[in-house]
């Protein structure tokens, strides 16, 4: 899949399609390459742009509130996620996460209790080109934790997360990490009283706010619409 990109319009499209605008029509060539300019049947031109992390946020068939980019990056910055490793995931829903992360090269075993969230995570992991590496499982992790181990990094976000965490010690290699994204600060707190009573170091919960920016010719400050708040990121580490 590639992305036709002009000012505010924005198609995800796969090659060899025929792609109809409000500014004309677009055969798209089978050998398209990212980086080439397409136009329409009117003349009107298009940049053709490789997917990458971010548009999947964008792009993805959605099942329910992902993970933002933001609160990915803080994920992947305290826990060091990288090829290689293993992660195991709970609470699936569209999979941004598990794609990020598949496209970083993680080996990624992701669940997801109710079968037509996961039936799109995995149609969402085919269009991410990361089916490869990353395993969408139906099924509740909490019934699968004893048959599993060896995972460098636990991921979750669901209600039951303190009991997954409670047993984290089984689930992850020595100096793996758990993080836990978590809506309310309630369900924080309980998740990371559950990491210090199962022997999990350096808990520390963060709550996940960013500001964007205005400048104009008055000066400079942050926004004042909106709210930067989304949730809370518990991250602890084996020891």
């Amino acid at each position: 899949m590639i992305l036709l990109v002009r000012a505010d319009r924005e198609f995800l499209v796969e090659p060899g399609a025929e792609l109809h605008t409000d500014l004309g029509v677009i055969d798209v060539p089978e050998d398209i390459e990212p980086g080439e300019t397409i136009e329409t049947h009117l003349g009107e031109p298009f940049g053709v742009r490789a997917l990458r992390g971010p548009d999947l946020f964008a792009h993805l068939e959605r099942t329910g509130a992902p993970m933002m980019p933001k609160d990915i990056g803080l994920l992947v910055g305290h826990t060091g996620v990288s090829a290689g490793d293993r992660v195991l995931d709970a609470g699936t829903g569209t999979g941004v996460l598990a794609a990020y992360l598949g496209r970083m090269h993680a080996e990624v075993t992701t669940y997801e209790r109710k079968p037509e969230f996961a039936e799109v995570a995995r149609e969402n992991m085919e269009l991410a080109d990361v089916a490869d590496r990353v395993d969408v499982r139906t099924g509740d992790l909490t019934v699968e934790m004893d048959a599993l181990s060896g995972f460098d990094v636990l991921t979750l976000d669901t209600e039951d997360a303190p009991e997954v965490v409670a047993g984290a010690p089984e689930l992850l290699v020595s100096g793996g990490f758990v993080a836990v994204y978590s809506p309310f600060i309630e369900a924080a707190r309980a998740v990371a009283d559950a990491a210090e009573e199962a022997g999990i170091t350096d808990v520390t919960t963060r709550e996940t706010i960013q500001r964007r920016m205005d400048f104009d010719d008055r000066g400079s400050r942050p926004q004042t619409a909106g709210v930067g708040h989304t949730g809370y990121l518990t991250i602890g580490r084996l020891p």
